[in-house]
């Protein structure tokens, strides 16, 4: 059965993060009939929240580059796996949704995603055959999967004869020694022949994906990149004079979340005689964050004219909040929020405000204090001999890298300017 992007059905209580225990279950979508303010202490810490303004900000940012840019965005919808703000960037102009696995793809069915960039590859005969009915069952499904070798091409082709369904492809263009796709013309040549030979199989484009690249500092990096579109290019100005291409726009696809600026003059660069459309994938964008994808804006300033004028940078969107619990000794206290709660595979997170219920109107900025340390549910917090931290004040934590802070938030709520729970969103991970 079909579910709308929104969901009332799920029903929070104080089995979720952040919701008051005795609180009688309540629907989702109901939540601002609460009346909650985080800073009136109204949930319980530690709580996760998503700035209202931050996430409008980021999405006018994203539609003002994309215009300039001249290409469509695919998020990847792992990065929240949220309906409501699926929903929220498919109104916002969103091509479609892009997904890494079979779940993540049944989750934007569940929720009637009507367009998924699948930027991976179906192998197993439950994925390909879930994946044919779906498109038997529902005309306006529209699904694009990759390819890297004819082996792969046969058996979507064998199950998709089977399933009586075509499946549309784009080939995977990737970097030696690095992920998947293809190394070389030569290969894409022999993928593009196993393609023709299929009646199942239609070729509509050609992918890459930036983020593999490694190197030893930011202008080699950006170098191998520009080497990576160049072989995109040659892949695709290869399909289209021999005819390989099937009816329909062209697509070609880049861009994580850290060089979609590259992507997106990379697939434009491409000298097409074809209709071409012009695909980007980030899904970061929405939240972005306080380090991690910082670092890689500020870089991109340097590469692009686009940024900040009219319309500010980015901001990050997602806060921690928690409280101090714990000083039990000189230059050291601890918050109450962990592992558990924030991401800390690329950086801890960051302290960025304070404030202490009862004497503050408003958080105030926090300087000179790092957290050095978490454990599953410990913050370690240096302070220098002059900080202001209490016992029983909150604080407000941001993070790096938003995908792996949203999969440890079932429920985040969603906050005006002055913290009060406007909406609220779920995760389905």
């Amino acid at each position: 059965m079909r579910h709308p992007l929104s969901i009332p059905e799920v029903m929070l209580n104080g089995c979720y993060k952040g919701i008051p225990g005795h609180t009688p279950p309540f629907p989702l979508d109901k939540i601002s009939d609460r009346n909650w303010n985080i800073l009136k202490g109204d949930m319980t810490f530690p709580c996760a929240v998503l700035r209202s303004s931050a996430l409008e900000r980021n999405q006018m940012w994203m539609k003002r580059f994309l215009e300039q840019e001249d290409a469509v965005l695919c998020p990847h919808g792992k990065t929240t796996m949220s309906p409501e703000l699926f929903s929220l960037q498919l109104k916002g102009g969103a091509w479609g949704l892009t997904a890494a696995t079979i779940q993540q793809i049944q989750t934007y069915r569940a929720f009637d995603v009507q367009r998924i960039l699948h930027a991976n590859q179906l192998v197993g005969m439950a994925e390909i055959d879930y994946v044919c009915k779906e498109l038997n069952e529902n005309p306006s499904f529209d699904f694009y999967t990759l390819v890297d070798s004819p082996a792969l091409v046969r058996i979507l082709s064998d199950r998709a004869e089977i399933n009586q369904t075509n499946l549309q492809v784009l080939i995977e263009v990737g970097q030696a020694g690095a992920r998947t796709g293809v190394r070389s013309i030569d290969q894409a040549k022999a993928v593009c022949d196993a393609i023709a030979e299929s009646p199942r199989i239609k070729l509509r484009g050609i992918e890459t994906y930036e983020g593999i690249i490694q190197g030893p500092n930011d202008e080699e990096i950006e170098t191998a990149i520009e080497a990576l579109y160049s072989t995109l290019s040659q892949v695709a100005i290869m399909a289209e004079s021999r005819g390989f291409f099937n009816q329909g726009p062209v697509i070609l696809s880049g861009g994580g979340s850290a060089y979609y600026d590259m992507a997106a003059r990379g697939v434009a660069a491409v000298p097409l005689q074809t209709e071409r459309l012009h695909v980007i994938r980030s899904g970061c964008y929405l939240t972005h964050d306080a380090k991690w994808l910082d670092d890689y804006f500020q870089r991109m300033q340097i590469r692009t004219e686009v940024v900040g004028e009219p319309l500010n940078p980015p901001q990050e969107a997602i806060e921690l909040w928690a409280n101090i619990h714990s000083i039990p000794e000189s230059g050291r206290c601890f918050a109450t929020l962990g592992k558990r709660d924030a991401s800390h595979d690329i950086h801890l997170p960051a302290l960025k405000k304070w404030f202490r219920p009862g004497e503050h109107s408003q958080p105030t900025k926090l300087d000179g204090h790092k957290i050095v340390a978490l454990n599953d549910q410990h913050a370690y917090i240096d302070m220098p001999a002059n900080s202001p931290l209490a016992i029983g004040d909150m604080v407000a934590m941001g993070i790096s890298h938003p995908c792996t802070t949203f999969d440890k938030w079932r429920f985040m709520p969603i906050v005006d300017d002055d913290y009060s729970v406007i909406a609220g969103i779920s995760t389905w991970f």
